[in-house]
């Protein structure tokens, strides 16, 4: 089955050692995420970033590192998105996020 629909892309850029409550920051908002039921999230662990604080976060090739640039991309409709960003506004202490918008093309069984 074949759905479009004009939906919303929210992408937030973090690092690895960020935490939530004492759990990875990227594994709660992925909780938060599918508890809120979103279309779509995956995420992303980068090589090398920086964001708000302009300290670069890289991870090494030599040992495997905890401050390596983390993103989550999130995908659903427009009101979907905008319920969620209030409660990423508690979680994330040090971030960035963007949204934009996107065509959507969901495939399902």
């Amino acid at each position: 089955m074949k759905e479009q629909f004009e939906g919303r892309m929210l992408r937030i850029y973090f690092g690895e050692d960020d935490r939530w409550q004492g759990k990875p920051l990227h594994e709660a908002i992925l909780a938060k995420c599918h508890e809120l039921g979103m279309a779509g999230v995956i995420v992303y662990r980068g090589i090398e970033g920086y964001g708000t604080s302009t300290r670069v976060r890289h991870s090494s090739h030599w040992r495997f590192s905890k401050d390596a640039p983390i993103m989550l991309s999130v995908v659903d409709r427009p009101e979907q998105i905008e319920k969620l960003i209030p409660q990423l506004e508690g979680m994330v202490q040090e971030g960035l996020m963007a949204a934009s918008p996107v065509e959507v093309i969901r495939f399902s069984k």
